[in-house]
C-alpha cells in the first residue's frame, strides 16, 4: 500500500497554505492578537470564515450532491495540518462536522461551535451550539455558561454549568467510533501537527541566523540535538497522523492525537528555548503556538484519556 500523498493531495495542502498565508498571514495574526474585539474576547472575521467555506474547506468531506466537495479524511487531515501551522482561529472542527447538518456551516455562513466536556469555544461568536461528544449532531446546552480565562489569546473559553445537556461524559470507545468524536480528534491531531512542523522550521531558521561567538547558534551541537528531535516528534506524529486518516481506526486515532499534542507542546518549548530571551517575548510567536498547543491538548481525547484507549486495546 502506497501512504504517499497523490499529485491532487499535495495540490489541495499547497492551496490551502496559500490562501491561508495571503488571508492570515503573521500581520493579520498579530492585529487578532494585539487588536481584539469589541467584546471582552477576540472578534471573529467573519469574512474569513466565508472565504473558507467558498474555498470548500468546510465541506471537504461533504457529497457533492449534497454540495461537497466530496472528498475525504485524509484531504481534511492535509488543510487542518495547515490551519493550524497558520494558527487559524475559530470553532474549525466544530464547525466542519456541522457541514451537512447546520444551515450555512459547508458555505462559512454559519459558525458551529461544540460543548467539549465542561468547556465551549467561541461561544459568543457561535450562530449554533452542538453537544459533546457522541451528540454532536444534537443541540448542545449552553444556558448559563460563564467566560473563563484562556491561556490562548486567539481561543475564548466558556465554561457550562455541571449537569448541562451539552456536558456529556467521555463516551465508550464504540459511541465515540459511531460518532463523529473520532474525527474530531484526528483533525484537532492535524492542527497539532502543523504548529509542530511550523515550530521547527521556525526554530531551524533562527538557528541558522542567530550568531554568538561569531558563529551561527545552528553549529553548536546542543542546538543541532533541540532541532533534530524536534523534527523526529514532527515526522512520527505524521506518519501516525496520516495513518489513522486511511485507517479511521479509533485505537490509532487516540495514538495520534496522543503524538501530536506531544509533538506541538514540547516543539514550542523547544522552539522558544532555542529562541532563548527573544522567545519569551509578546513580540514572537512561539508563545501562540506553546498556547494554542495548550488548549487543543485538552479537547477529547486527553492524554491520559487516549492513554487509556491505548491501553484498552491491549487487554
Amino acid at each position: 500500500m502506497d501512504f504517499r500523498l497523490t499529485g491532487d493531495q499535495r495540490a489541495l495542502q499547497a492551496g490551502v497554505r496559500v490562501l491561508l498565508e495571503g488571508r492570515f498571514g503573521r500581520e493579520r495574526l498579530r492585529a487578532a492578537v494585539d487588536k481584539p474585539g469589541p467584546g471582552p474576547g477576540p472578534a471573529l472575521d467573519r469574512a474569513l470564515w466565508r472565504e473558507l467555506g467558498d474555498a470548500g474547506f468546510f465541506a471537504l468531506r461533504l457529497p457533492e450532491k449534497d454540495g461537497g466537495v466530496g472528498l475525504g479524511l485524509p484531504e481534511a487531515v492535509l488543510a487542518f495540518e495547515e490551519a493550524g501551522r497558520a494558527l487559524l482561529p475559530g470553532p474549525l472542527v466544530a464547525t466542519h462536522l456541522a457541514a451537512g447538518t447546520v444551515p450555512g456551516a459547508a458555505t462559512g455562513e454559519s459558525v458551529v461551535t461544540r460543548v467539549d466536556g465542561e468547556l465551549v469555544e467561541w461561544l459568543d461568536a457561535a450562530d449554533c451550539v452542538l453537544g459533546g461528544l457522541g451528540g454532536l449532531g444534537v443541540p448542545g446546552n449552553a444556558a448559563g455558561a460563564v467566560p473563563v480565562r484562556s491561556v490562548d489569546p486567539l481561543t475564548p473559553l466558556h465554561r457550562v454549568r455541571a449537569g448541562a445537556d451539552g456536558a456529556r461524559a467521555v463516551p465508550a470507545p464504540e459511541a465515540a467510533c459511531r460518532s463523529e468524536a473520532a474525527v474530531a480528534a484526528l483533525l484537532t491531531a492535524a492542527e497539532q501537527l502543523g504548529s509542530a512542523a511550523r515550530t521547527t522550521e521556525a526554530a531551524v531558521q533562527y538557528a541558522g541566523e542567530r550568531e554568538q561567538f561569531g558563529r551561527p547558534i545552528g553549529a553548536f551541537q546542543a542546538v543541532k540535538h533541540l532541532c533534530a528531535q524536534m523534527l523526529v516528534r514532527t515526522e512520527v506524529a505524521r506518519s501516525a497522523v496520516y495513518g489513522a486518516a486511511v485507517t479511521g481506526d479509533l485505537v490509532e486515532i487516540a495514538g495520534a492525537k496522543l503524538l501530536a499534542d506531544d509533538a506541538a507542546v514540547r516543539n514550542a518549548r523547544d522552539c522558544l528555548q532555542v529562541h532563548g530571551g527573544m522567545g519569551f517575548t509578546w513580540e514572537a510567536d512561539v508563545h501562540l503556538h506553546l498556547k494554542r498547543a495548550w488548549v487543543r491538548a485538552e479537547r477529547w481525547p486527553t492524554a491520559g484519556e487516549a492513554a487509556d484507549v491505548l491501553a484498552g486495546a491491549l487487554l
